[in-house]
Formats: C-alpha cells, structure tokens, sequence
C-alpha cells in the first residue's frame, strides 16, 4: 500500500497554537542529511487520514514537501496527541530512503487452524502481537503471516522458529515464546483466580 503525503515547511516565525488554529498540524523530519531536520506543517485532514492508514514504525510514507521540492520515503516514528483530547498535535518522520537498513515494528497475523484449538479443545493464546525487525528501507513487509495448524496443546512458538521473509531480521529474543495453546482446564483455573483476586 502506497501512502504519499504532502506537506509544506514551517515557517520560523509560526507557533504551534497559531498553526493549529488554521487547521494545521506541526511536524518534522529528520533523518535525511545527518543529524539536521526540517520542520514543517501538514493540513490536519491529512494527518486524519493518514492515522487512519499508517502505523507508527511501521508503514512506509512517501513525504512530499512541495515548497522545497524534497521528496522521499518515510516512516512514522512519533505521534503526540493532546492528553485528553486525544487529536494528533505533533507528528515526527524518519527518511529512510539513504538507511542501509531500518527498524520497524511488524503486526503479526496467525493463520491456519491449529491442532490443539480444532481438535483437542485448547485455546491459542498470542503472547506477541508485533514483531520488531531489521530490513531494508525499500523490502518493508506489511506483516508477517505465522502458521499455527501444526501446534498442539503445550506447544509453542518462538521467535527464533518463524519464517521471514528474506533480508528480515528479528531483534527480538531468540527464545521469546510468541505463541502458544492453552489447555482448556488451564484457561478456566485462569479465569477463576482472576475473579477471585478482583
């Protein structure tokens, strides 16, 4: 899926409560020359919708920065909302189209029927839901697909055990169980002494 956003530079002499009341959203980037950043402005109907679309560390943004002519490839490293307001008040990019490699934070999605659950009435129970991964700035998966069908009640999956794709690497712990089947007496002892501690 290809997110392509457009925004302008800020200028020095704005303030962020001046922008927002214009319906703009203040924001930056860094990343592309070194250490230096560039401040900037997107309209907060963009910011809407791009929230609706994109995941933080996580989806590839093509940022166009029509007063500068800049153009490149992004993530989404940080969105700061009001504390009980909850709307978007400050967004950070990070181009990694000069990175070798960037990190980024993949969601998991288990597929297949597992034994343990279809046939021996046990319970899958997802220990990680997301992935944190060294890969290349252009070979970003959406998400990575694990298949479950094989395991039984008492297995487990861990990390060092899941197929990537090529060029991914996982940052996590090796050993980090991210899935595995619950008896189904376990689940229940579970829920009784969670109702009697409440």
């Amino acid at each position: 899926m290809q997110i392509t956003v457009e925004c302008q530079q800020r200028q020095p002499n704005s303030t962020p409560n001046a922008l927002r009341r214009e319906g703009l959203i203040p924001a930056v980037l860094y990343g592309h020359k070194g250490a230096e950043s560039i401040s900037l402005t997107i309209a907060a109907k963009t910011v809407e919708t791009l929230l609706k679309k994109a995941a933080v560390n996580n989806t590839p943004i093509d940022l166009n920065i029509t007063d500068i002519s800049w153009t490149g490839k992004t993530l989404l490293r940080e969105v700061q909302k009001h504390p009980y307001k909850n709307y978007p008040y400050h967004l950070s990019f990070f181009a990694i189209s000069s990175q070798d490699s960037v990190e980024v934070e993949l969601p998991l999605h288990f597929v297949g029927d597992a034994v343990g659950v279809k046939t021996q009435g046990g319970i899958l129970d997802p220990i990680l839901t997301q992935l944190h991964v060294k890969c290349k700035p252009d070979s970003i998966p959406e998400s990575i697909d694990i298949d479950v069908s094989a395991l039984q009640i008492g297995e487990q999956l861990l990390v060092k055990e899941i197929g990537l794709p090529s060029g991914v690497t996982a940052l996590n712990d090796a050993e980090q169980t991210v899935v595995h089947i619950l008896a189904p007496q376990l689940s229940t002892e579970t829920e009784t002494a969670t109702e009697e501690s409440a």
